[in-house]
């Protein structure tokens, strides 16, 4: 089982660095909708043996919902932005991935040193997490379209969900339907305004919208 979770987390980081390098917003889409599976088998996993009926239920939904619906709902607002890859971001991918690299060392460092009230199925749980939520930063600061954003708040998202399967081996399920909720209402509601910058500016570069005035040509 040990090393089961094992495997999970170092795919989980190799999704992470997958994020960092690449510019075709639908191989993030994917990367985001793999994470999402692969936190659900980590939950399941990380039971050591001893699933409940309830631990196997909530992350079986949590992984449909951040594997299925939420990437579902993502690429119907980047096609209806019409858009399909990332362009000139803030730093480029090869900076990304240099940072992504300095991210993991830090992770792994602080995994050691952070006193937690469980022992963690395996030592790699923390580091995965950290990481994955440091990815997540990165991707929300350094890239110019909302739609990257979004995939960026969601692997946030997706660390501190990981990092909640390191402290705690069951999740009370009131917790993990508030934050399925939260993360669903934050992504159709960014969806709703991607639409919107879309149709209305015809780009949804974020960096492009400080330029807007209330003046009228």
């Amino acid at each position: 089982m040990n090393q089961l979770v094992n495997a999970i987390l170092v795919f989980l980081v190799l999704t992470g660095f997958l994020l960092l390098a690449s510019s075709r917003l639908v191989a993030c889409i994917r990367a985001v909708a793999i994470q999402g599976i692969l936190l659900g088998l980590l939950a399941i996993a990380a039971q050591d043996g001893h699933p409940s009926v309830v631990g196997v239920l909530l992350p079986l939904t949590s992984a449909a919902v951040k594997g299925f619906i939420l990437p579902w709902l993502i690429v119907r607002a980047m096609r209806d932005a019409d858009t399909v890859r990332e362009i000139e971001p803030v730093i480029g991918y090869n900076l990304s991935v240099i940072i992504g690299a300095v991210a993991l060392g830090v992770s792994l460092w602080l995994g050691q040193r952070l006193p937690l009230p469980n022992q963690p199925t395996s030592f790699l749980l923390v580091p995965a997490a950290f990481f994955t939520c440091l990815v997540g930063l990165v991707l929300l600061i350094t890239r110019r379209k909302a739609i990257t954003q979004v995939l960026g708040y969601l692997t946030l998202e997706n660390g501190v969900y990981a990092f909640g399967a390191a402290v705690a081996l069951e999740m009370p399920i009131l917790v993990e339907l508030g934050i399925l909720l939260d993360v669903f209402v934050g992504v159709f509601v960014m969806g709703i305004a991607i639409f919107h910058i879309s149709r209305q500016f015809d780009h949804i570069d974020t960096g492009r919208l400080v330029t807007l005035s209330d003046r009228v040509p």
